[in-house]
């Protein structure tokens, strides 16, 4: 099947496949993470502790670079 794609095309067929898997690991990964600490991340996040906020980011940009590494050098 991919023989009689464009490269292209499959290109942007992986980095679409590969930006939804992201999101919703990065969403798995905050629903996880908000059920082992002792508080309600969004509750914290609605009183404005920027502490919280900030692990929320540092969850987002790790999980967002191991899905990036994994896709990309899945397509080798």
């Amino acid at each position: 099947m991919t023989d009689t794609l464009d490269p292209i095309v499959l290109n942007v067929l992986y980095a679409a496949m590969g930006g939804v898997m992201t999101l919703i690991f990065m969403w798995l990964g905050c629903k996880i993470f908000n059920h082992l600490v002792c508080f309600d991340i969004s509750d914290e996040l609605g009183k404005g502790n920027l502490a919280v906020g900030l692990m929320v980011v540092g969850i987002f940009i790790g999980v967002g670079i191991a899905m990036g590494l994994v896709i990309g050098l899945g397509l080798n």
